[in-house]
């Protein structure tokens, strides 16, 4: 098969992958470059490349598959939330890729006062996709407590790191908010084994509650190979937390992920995954999971069930859904 031009930019042949996993699109490429670039080119090459992230979203077309790749010589700075709220965008950090933590792509928002900046990043689009970013937070407004806010239809993401280095004596606070129907994270690490939560909060890794972002809820969602990372206060910090009855609808899926408490921490968690009530509209599944430090995996009673994993850092077995 001869080789194809993407306009002004990335080289394919059939579905050939470059540097950093760029698929072939129908679409549009857009090249992101906070260093070199500026928002008065046209961000269709590299030589040309838009400066901010804000600029190449604005400029996509939804439904046809765009994607923006950003450098990773440098943290691409938002003086805002970014809203993904167009369908079909793809987002692919320029990394080599293949990351689980410390991608080289970074995107971050830093200290804002708009109470609508809840996140670095909010998404409400369908079938939206990110890889080899690392999401960072480091906002103080009140309402700023997460560093990702899912909101969207089947969103995937691949070898990401979310992290919130603030809000760390906020219960509600969380490195992912997640309200989205069929997402995927494979991949993927969450949280710090650096920054201590504080005493007698929650503190998740992964919120979940029902209609944070409005209209919408956690459903049919699945993690893959993630890490979940914590270095706990006190025995209430979990990793999963599912504050109402009804924050998951039909699954909740965990596959071959670790919830690691760092063992130089204040305190041991209770458990690794749990909730403020037994779910009433879906289950959480955690399967071939392991957690480190932890005193059991997850709470009881309250709609989790476990196969195949090991339930607490000292003991083996199987053990039993609760």
């Amino acid at each position: 098969m001869r080789p194809t031009n993407l306009p002004e930019g990335v080289t394919s042949q059939g579905m050939l992958l470059t540097g950093g996993g760029v698929p072939t699109t129908f679409g549009t490429v857009y090249f992101v470059d906070y260093d070199n670039g500026s928002d008065g080119n046209r961000g269709r090459s590299m030589a040309q490349a838009f400066k901010t992230l804000d600029k190449a979203n604005n400029s996509v077309t939804t439904n046809k598959n765009d994607i923006i790749l950003l450098s990773a010589n440098s943290t691409h700075a938002l003086t805002e939330m970014l809203t993904v709220s167009k369908n079909r965008v793809h987002f692919i950090g320029l990394d080599g890729g293949g990351r689980m933590y410390g991608q080289r792509t970074k995107v971050s928002l830093g200290v804002t006062t708009a109470a609508t900046d809840i996140a670095t990043i909010k998404v409400t689009g369908v079938g939206c996709s990110f890889r080899n970013i690392k999401f960072m937070n480091s906002n103080t407004v009140d309402e700023g407590i997460y560093c990702v806010a899912e909101g969207g239809e089947f969103s995937l993401y691949e070898n990401c790191e979310f992290y919130k280095d603030t809000d760390l004596d906020q219960t509600d606070a969380a490195e992912l908010l997640h309200n989205g129907d069929s997402a995927q994270f494979r991949n993927c690490t969450f949280g710090s084994l650096v920054n201590i939560v504080a005493d007698n909060v929650i503190r998740p890794c992964v919120k979940l509650a029902r209609e944070t972002i409005t209209g919408k809820v956690c459903r049919d969602s699945y993690f893959e190979n993630c890490l979940f990372w914590r270095k706990a206060g006190g025995t209430e910090t979990q990793f999963v937390y599912a504050a109402g009855a009804t924050d998951v609808e039909r699954m909740l899926m965990f596959n071959g992920c670790s919830f690691i408490n760092n063992p130089l921490s204040a305190a041991t968690p209770a458990h690794a995954v749990g909730a403020g009530a037994a779910q009433t509209e879906g289950v959480i599944f955690l399967k071939n999971c392991s957690s480190v430090d932890c005193t059991v995996m997850v709470e009881a009673s309250v709609g989790i069930y476990v196969d195949g994993a090991v339930p607490t850092f000292a003991t083996t077995g199987v053990s039993k859904a609760s």
